[in-house]
């Protein structure tokens, strides 16, 4: 049963004023404050160039009111504002749902294919067609069984009228190899201007499988460019070329968990998780290698160095932000809503991190952070800007917050 909480004014995470008419003016000098990062980082690895880590703290000074709209979800992992104003919600054991604007549950949709749920695999991402107001389409990744041990897959089907079950339902990519760990999918999928999907892939975390990443004629570790088909979009990066997914976009990734397009500059920016220190953004071009396992700014588990423990190589691109120690950063949204000081700013979700990063963004560089919610204690899992303007967050403990306005 859903549990309704009265929405509270956020305490410490905020400085809560009456005016933001000194909000743009400001930011500047709140950019030369310490960083909101105090931790020891996990290495002594240098960064490429200023600002590229531990930016100066930024406050949000707009008040805001955070509340609990639905605390009686399973395992959330995705999250997609429908035409209305509702959501579509996946749980990982491989249920979607609708939830009504208000939070409270809706419709529960059925007719997935076989989810393998289990590690960090499930049924994960969800997004509509451009046309879905005609066609009723939704596109999904979840992780798939299959021999040689499970993948993440990509499908899609219709939307019956009655908004209960999917029809029609087509699987229409596989990123191989398949591996037999339930670790690093990535999974998360957009659509670009011209009715075609970005789709991430993670590169399933074993040091035996790690390099796979680099690798052209495999589909993990990657951003991968489709048709609504499931075929390759003509005239990618790595089209033609011999030993090579046509399909490939942009690769060197490890678990690109987030996927956004940035409102100002049309560009597709990304996430994705180091392993112990060095998660990433990166601004997605087509053709490049983001050098993963090869560059890293993060070291293993172990306390050893990745590979040869460099964080720069010819031909590898840099991260426009890192942060270590580790975020594990998810979900990731350009805020579009009301709230004037956070328009275009990148909200980040931390899962290890336990609070939303808020990322001011000027000319592809980051000017500014603050740490979001570190009081709730929670796992981000997913974010976004809903039709009123206030801004989403799923977390894995079930719950779906709604951060807005005063």
């Amino acid at each position: 049963m859903i549990r309704y909480k009265s929405a509270i004014l956020l305490g410490l995470s905020f400085s809560v004023c009456t005016t933001v008419a000194h909000a743009a003016a400001s930011m500047q000098r709140d950019t030369t404050s310490a960083p909101v990062e105090t931790q020891k980082p996990n290495s002594n690895y240098k960064p490429a160039f200023k600002g590229q880590t531990r930016i100066g703290g930024v406050k949000t000074k707009t008040p805001i009111v955070v509340s609990i709209i639905n605390s009686s979800l399973k395992n959330p992992w995705g999250i997609h504002v429908l035409p209305d104003g509702r959501f579509l919600v996946t749980e990982k054991a491989g249920s979607m749902r609708i939830l009504k604007a208000s939070g409270g549950f809706d419709k529960q949709i059925t007719g997935f294919p076989n989810v393998l749920f289990g590690g960090q695999g499930g049924l994960l991402d969800v997004t509509i067609d451009p046309n879905f107001a005609t066609n009723r389409m939704i596109y999904w990744g979840y992780a798939e069984k299959t021999k040689g041990g499970s993948l993440m897959a990509i499908a899609k089907g219709k939307l019956s009228t009655d908004e209960t079950k999917l029809e029609n339902v087509e699987v229409i990519y596989r990123a191989n190899p398949p591996y037999k760990d339930m670790l690093q999918y990535g999974g998360r999928i957009v659509f670009d201007k011209q009715g075609n999907l970005f789709v991430s892939t993670g590169e399933r975390s074993g040091s035996d499988i790690r390099m796979k990443a680099q690798d052209l004629s495999a589909g993990i570790g990657k951003i991968i460019h489709i048709t609504k088909s499931g075929k390759a979009v003509a005239g990618g990066p790595f089209a033609g070329k011999a030993n090579t997914l046509p399909e490939i976009y942009a690769y060197g990734l490890r678990n690109p968990d987030g996927l956004a397009w940035n409102p100002q500059t049309g560009e597709l920016w990304e996430a994705e998780f180091g392993p112990r220190g060095g998660d990433e953004i990166n601004i997605i071009k087509p053709g490049n290698n983001y050098g993963w396992p090869l560059v890293t700014y993060g070291i293993e588990y172990s306390g050893e160095k990745v590979g040869e423990g460099i964080q720069q190589k010819k031909g590898t691109t840099q991260p426009i932000y890192y942060w270590d120690p580790t975020i594990s950063p998810g979900g990731i949204t350009f805020y579009t809503g009301n709230i004037a000081e956070w328009k275009n700013n990148l909200f980040v979700g931390g899962l290890s991190g336990s609070h939303i990063a808020r990322l001011v963004i000027k000319a592809n560089r980051v000017v500014g952070e603050e740490r979001l919610l570190k009081d709730r204690d929670e796992r981000w899992r997913a974010l976004v800007t809903g039709k009123d303007g206030a801004l989403y967050g799923l977390t894995d403990s079930g719950k779906l917050y709604r951060i807005a306005k005063k």
